[in-house]
């Protein structure tokens, strides 16, 4: 217990160095607690039927209805209350996002470590694919794939999966190569153990710095991805909204000067992103060996 608060310490001390990395560190917790807890802390259920009324439709920011309801960031089309749609559409992005980047992990981790660890033709065939898919813009991969089976949530996280797993494969892999010529391998394959276990008992857990900081970044990545997925109407369908559509649906009202509907939830998605990526870039100079 001291040994693991004393690491976190260490963690810390060394992380505080950068007060825009814990400002964005701070900024992305916030988001994360009001993504979880959008259903509590929003002042509307934008999606219940029963709470929005379409007399609502376009309210400007910092208005009042009839009722007394006060909307700050205005209403959409609908005449739902821009805050909680955005608390909303940031519960599903970032759900998407998170959920798309550990299956990535997990998968690009499986066989960036069993292709350094078993080398020869395997590993070949594995980095081959890995360099084809890296060949191709992800945004298009993300597309052909939800352009041939349609779009859902379900059909927008497997399509992350598949744009982002290569990026796990090849750091995976680029650190099993340094690790597997280390004595703690050596020893445990006098001892007997199995390549399973030497894998993903000894050499994953050794690998897992870079991993992190990839997986902070793909994140983002994945965030920015399906947002732009559900902005073109090929992402999420309109039941479960995210940043994405929310900007979408509120792009056809720019030109008649509603410019709110739209703008605050790029702002929201942009902060969002901005936060994660500065933490993931200070991760990545913290765990850079050349930087020490």
């Amino acid at each position: 217990m001291s040994s693991g608060l004393k690491n976190f310490n260490n963690f810390w001390r060394d992380f505080s160095t950068n007060k825009i990395a814990v400002i964005a560190l701070f900024v992305f917790i916030l988001i994360l607690f009001v993504a979880i807890f959008a259903p509590l802390v929003s002042p509307t259920d934008p999606y219940d039927l029963n709470s929005v009324s379409i007399m609502n439709s376009r309210l400007p920011p910092l208005s009042e209805d009839f009722s007394g309801n006060y909307f700050l960031l205005g209403t959409d089309g609908a005449g739902r209350d821009m805050v909680s749609a955005i608390f909303y559409g940031l519960r599903v992005s970032l759900g998407v996002g998170v959920l798309s980047g550990i299956f990535a992990l997990i998968i690009g981790s499986f066989f960036g470590i069993s292709a350094a660890f078993f080398r020869g033709k395997y590993e070949t065939f594995v980095m081959r694919i890995v360099d084809i898919q890296l060949s191709f813009p992800s945004i298009l991969v993300a597309l052909i794939i939800l352009a041939a089976f349609g779009k859902g949530v379900e059909k927008t996280i497997i399509a992350l999966i598949l744009v982002q797993w290569a990026y796990y494969a090849r750091t995976a892999r680029a650190s099993a190569l340094v690790e597997i010529n280390k004595e703690y391998v050596d020893a445990a394959r006098c001892l007997a153990f199995s390549n399973t276990r030497i894998m993903f008992k000894h050499i994953l857990p050794n690998c897992m710095a870079p991993l992190i900081v990839v997986g902070t970044l793909q994140t983002a990545h994945a965030i920015s991805l399906e947002a732009t997925l559900s902005f073109l109407g090929l992402g999420l369908p309109i039941t479960e909204p995210s940043l994405g559509l929310l900007i979408g649906n509120g792009f056809e009202y720019m030109y008649s000067g509603d410019f709110w509907i739209s703008i605050f939830p790029g702002v929201a998605l942009l902060i969002t992103v901005a936060s994660i990526n500065l933490v993931g870039d200070h991760l990545r100079d913290m765990f850079n060996p050349r930087l020490h």
